[in-house]
């Protein structure tokens, strides 16, 4: 889709309710779409959702990372209607990741979404609804880059 690569997954099982809900998190390099279709009787997900495959700005800005630059301007698209800022650890290593993202993946910390894919308290994010408003800070490239795929391979 206009040269960024785009992935489809599609799962099946069963859930606590509080996973049955959509939601898009888009941090510039990489944007994980959830759409979930959930049901309470016996082999009732037969059925998958459509992911839209068109975005649409929605005249939203946000910060996003890139190397060493988290001054990069992304345009939220669809339903990402604030601006993200997590923050991660992995061995021992604080990252920072920016973005746009939806209100599911903005939920208090001990339900969101994220927490909920990703099953770690290792992830903490923040947000907010006004333009930049996840400030601009840098970012160790050669951590950004090796850690992007680790994240978003949980939240698959």
């Amino acid at each position: 889709v206009g040269g960024k690569k785009l992935s489809e997954v599609k799962t099946r099982g069963c859930g606590l309710p509080e996973e049955c809900v959509d939601g898009s998190l888009n941090l510039g390099i990489n944007r994980t779409v959830v759409e979930t279709t959930c049901c309470s009787t016996d082999l009732c997900n037969t059925n998958y959702t459509a992911v839209p495959s068109n975005p649409r700005p929605n005249g939203k800005k946000c910060y996003f990372c890139d190397g060493q630059s988290c001054t990069n301007t992304l345009n939220c698209v669809d339903d990402e209607n604030h601006c993200v800022k997590a923050t991660v650890s992995v061995g021992g290593q604080t990252i920072t990741l920016k973005g746009c993202a939806s209100k599911s993946m903005c939920l208090d910390q001990s339900s969101s979404l994220v927490n909920v894919l990703t099953n770690t308290s290792e992830i903490s994010i923040s947000c907010c609804q006004g333009d930049f408003c996840n400030s601009a800070s840098s970012a160790s490239p050669a951590l950004l880059l090796s850690l992007v795929p680790l994240i978003f391979s949980f939240l698959l």
